[in-house]
């Protein structure tokens, strides 16, 4: 039989495959088999965070479910730390990327659509499609989505999901700022894309920085004394509201971005929420996975 192996990535679709170490619910495996050979593994990072990760992960998996009544829908973390973590903790077994794909395999599965909740192309998304790829001659066909920020409608969609979700806050006295979490990696670029989409579209109360990259925490604090602020609103730019929202963001420790910002002399209020609890945002992946399906009849 003919392979049909698809990559979306940035907009333009490339012969690849994908996966990172991803887990489908080993409670969900056995009603899972035999129920059909289309199957999408939705694949995160992961979080040891059980309530986020149930109103995030959990809400972007059944958003695509939803969509797609005719597909298995399973699930897979890239984080093998968080995966020992949760079975040690509350004996929550959750495949890796690797034992998802394995699992695939056993059930029969001839078609996978593999959609991760992945913000940007980065590391993680690249080391997914070349383990995906590896497996790439034990199905018919596969192929993976674009990450929630690839094109430009994208970077639009998400402007105005999180500035709709934070309307209430957005007056001329508050400045709204979003921790995302930053990488080494050139897809980096993506947070000051979408500070310069926010910019554009009039929000410029709105700020974007990162935990561990740039825009750093001290160049949003730069931006926000330029202006006549007295309160600062802070969430996380990620999917998850995990360790880096609760601790890095929120934390009630010196070095936080609210402890920083309150010695500098604003009134700080955390809104401790992924971006997964937003229905705009659960509906991007499933256009996303939409158009992954799409590409295989290409």
């Amino acid at each position: 039989m003919k392979k049909n192996v698809k990559a979306l990535t940035m907009g333009a679709a490339m012969m690849a495959l994908a996966m990172g170490s991803m887990t489908v619910l080993a409670e969900d495996a056995a009603t899972q088999a035999g129920e059909g050979n289309q199957a999408i593994l939705v694949v995160s990072f992961g979080t040891s965070y059980n309530d986020s990760r149930d109103i995030t992960i959990g809400a972007v998996e059944s958003a695509i479910e939803e969509a797609f009544p005719d597909y298995d829908v399973r699930r897979a973390f890239t984080s093998q730390i968080i995966i020992d973590k949760l079975e040690e903790r509350d004996g929550l077994e959750i495949d890796n990327v690797t034992e998802a794909l394995d699992r695939a395999v056993e059930d029969g599965v001839s078609t996978l659509i593999v959609q991760p909740t992945h913000l940007m192309d980065g590391y993680e998304y690249n080391d997914l499609v070349d383990e995906v790829a590896a497996y790439a001659d034990q199905f018919e066909q596969v192929v993976i989505g674009e990450p929630l920020l690839t094109s430009e409608e994208d970077f639009k969609n998400v402007a105005k999901a999180i500035t709709d979700a934070t309307a209430e806050y957005d007056d001329a006295t508050t400045a709204i700022c979003f921790m995302g979490h930053g990488t080494e990696a050139d897809s980096n670029e993506v947070y000051a894309k979408l500070q310069d989409v926010l910019t554009e579209e009039g929000f410029e109360n709105y700020y974007i920085g990162t935990v561990e990259a740039t825009p750093s925490w001290e160049d949003v604090l730069e931006l926000v004394n330029e202006g006549d602020y007295t309160k600062v609103v802070l969430e996380p730019l990620m999917v998850v509201a995990g360790d880096h929202a609760n601790n890095d963001m929120a934390g009630d420790e010196e070095g936080s971005w609210k402890t920083e910002f309150e010695a500098a002399g604003y009134e700080v209020e955390c809104l401790v929420k992924g971006l997964g609890e937003m229905d705009a945002i659960c509906q991007m992946y499933v256009e996303h996975t939409q158009a992954a399906i799409d590409s295989l009849s290409e």
